[in-house]
């Protein structure tokens, strides 16, 4: 019985030993050492982001536990940052958690069960996984619908979108794609999008201040806005990196993320890696297996599922009060067309004092110039290179 018991207590401890650690409301800070992460390629990391004057931050986890953390000038760990399209991959994941509630059929569905104007028209035969694989066919022009940003209903916006190529036939990063799912997960659940992550996901996996934007008419902004500080942003690796569990509940299936991290396009040089369900492919061979979620302007998170690493990087962001659009007069901004043009008048307009931005005025999102990444981009394949060999 003695000798049962030690046996026993030995299993017990070594299962505790092993258990994967979940951050509560704090994280625990570790060590590159501690966690037998390579020092050298660390720094690397921590250099080639913060050589960019645009970092706000960056953070890296490994084994669920902050192992490096390093601000900019003015910044600390409760700044919040911007996703941009980053939320794309929040919102998708919203899609998983439907098809495994029953609430949705699977990603082949087409988009018409949910969005009835699509039944009677040629976009009748998009799905779900054509929308989520940037492959719906749908208008592609060369602003890439960047007006949709500046529009005040987007929703109805997007949904006005003609079919001009046939679904699956082509790769277009499309931002229509991602706002129709704000009317997708509605009519499939009867809730807004908003609301379906903060109760499924975010507050589950100890997310309790952030922003989640909505056009000027309530729509929720499904391709981006969403408004975190870079541990909260990590926390959302961290699901992913552990297959959509958290602390032993399943919150976005082990499948649906199987799915997302298995590329259903790859792309040829300069752009290099792939796309599947929201995700980005960074790397993909017999060593390595990288994806992350991007957004404009210099914001990612990277999962490196193998080697239970995630790292987010963001860039210099000043919230603004509030978390519905509202351009006031100055919605005559969205007939630029031109993202960067619209950003200097509006960098103009706001300097000048032409334009209040925040309390009583324009309420947006908005990345200024000092939050618009440089050198980063440049060295992203440098960066992917020194993460994934992180635990080598």
């Amino acid at each position: 019985m003695k000798h049962l018991l030690l046996s026993l207590s030995v299993c017990f401890f070594s299962t505790l030993a092993f258990a994967e650690y979940f951050p509560d409301e704090n994280w625990e800070v570790s060590s590159a050492s501690q966690e037998n992460v390579n020092e050298l390629r660390l720094k690397v990391l921590e250099d080639i982001a913060f050589k960019d004057p645009a970092t706000q931050a960056l953070v890296v986890v490994k084994n669920g536990k902050i192992i490096s953390e390093r601000y900019a000038e003015n910044y600390n760990q409760d700044s919040f940052g911007t996703s941009w399209s980053v939320a794309k991959s929040f919102y998708a994941a919203l899609i998983g958690i439907s098809i495994e509630k029953g609430e949705i059929e699977s990603l082949d569905d087409p988009v018409y069960k949910y969005l009835p104007v699509y039944k009677d028209d040629e976009r009748s035969v998009i799905t779900l996984r054509n929308i989520l694989d940037m492959e719906s066919g749908l208008q592609y022009p060369e602003t890439q619908h960047e007006t949709m940003f500046l529009n005040e209903d987007q929703l109805q916006y997007a949904l006005n979108v003609p079919l001009e190529k046939k679904p699956g036939s082509k790769w277009e990063y499309n931002n229509v794609n991602s706002m129709l799912l704000a009317a997708i997960l509605e009519a499939a659940t009867g809730q807004p999008a908003d609301q379906l992550l903060d109760n499924r996901i975010l507050q589950t996996i100890g997310i309790k201040n952030s922003t989640l934007w909505k056009d000027g008419r309530g729509n929720v902004m499904t391709y981006c806005c969403i408004d975190m500080s870079a541990r909260d942003f990590s926390r959302f690796g961290l699901l992913f990196a552990r297959n959509g569990n958290w602390n032993n509940q399943s919150l976005v299936p082990k499948g649906f993320v199987d799915e997302t991290f298995s590329t259903s396009w790859r792309f040829k040089a300069p752009r290099q890696g792939g796309y599947s369900l929201h995700w980005w492919m960074a790397a993909d061979d017999e060593n390595h297996e990288i994806f992350f979620a991007s957004g404009k302007f210099g914001q990612y998170i990277f999962v490196d599922r193998d080697n239970d690493v995630v790292v987010t990087k963001i860039t210099k962001y000043d919230p603004i009060p509030g978390d519905t659009q509202d351009f006031k007069e100055f919605k005559w901004l969205k007939e630029i067309g031109d993202t960067d043009v619209t950003l200097a008048v509006w960098d103009f307009l706001e300097s000048s004092k032409i334009m209040k931005v925040g309390e009583g005025g324009v309420t947006s999102p908005i990345t200024k110039e000092n939050g618009d990444e440089s050198t980063f981009r440049k060295d992203i394949y440098k960066f992917i290179e020194n993460l994934a060999l992180l635990s080598d």
